[in-house]
């Protein structure tokens, strides 16, 4: 079964195939552009976006939405990560998160699959805190500020390791599984 996923980031394009592929799965890269709407609402999110892409390529697809929920400030950014990311990156992200101690964050993915016939999505969360200042390798967002609850590393210090804990792999391990039954 070959499954679409819309992302331009090469590091998420890497990671979605390391998880997901198998003997029955392929994953191709779709690296069209989607208007995304913008809003804390992650599944609003991805539910807006996979139907886009859907509409575009007319094959089984998965989109994904992945941000940071801090609890002291009521789940924010959520679906809006990126924007902040982009407006503050590594070094004011972490400071401003952090300003009032506020560290408790969960990091959450929503993936929306689209195989024509319906949409359904699926879901993973990773508790940890916000560390500053940043540490590791900062190519791949916010992976350098993120500590997940247990570890003494940041995502971007395991390496691959993360890819056996993430957020994102628990979401695409209840697609593969979904996919599998489907066969």
């Amino acid at each position: 079964m070959k499954i679409y996923f819309l992302s331009s980031n090469k590091y998420k394009i890497q990671e979605v195939r390391e998880i997901l592929s198998s003997d029955a799965i392929t994953v191709e890269p779709v690296s069209e552009k989607i208007s995304e709407i913008q809003s804390d609402d992650m599944h609003a999110i991805v539910k807006d976006k996979v139907i886009k892409a859907y509409k575009k390529v007319a094959r089984p697809i998965i989109v994904e939405q992945t941000g940071l929920l801090v609890k002291e400030f009521g789940n924010l950014p959520g679906g809006l990560t990126q924007v902040f990311w982009d407006s503050l990156e590594a070094d004011k992200f972490s400071k401003f998160f952090t300003c009032n101690k506020a560290t408790t964050v969960v990091a959450k993915t929503v993936l929306a699959y689209c195989d024509g016939k319906g949409i359904r999505f699926f879901e993973g969360e990773v508790r940890g805190s916000i560390v500053n200042p940043p540490r590791g390798d900062r190519r791949f967002q916010w992976d350098c500020i993120f500590e997940p609850e247990g570890y003494s590393q940041t995502f971007a210090e395991m390496g691959d390791k993360k890819n056996e804990i993430s957020m994102r792999r628990l979401a695409l391990e209840k697609l593969k599984e979904h996919l599998e039954v489907q066969k």
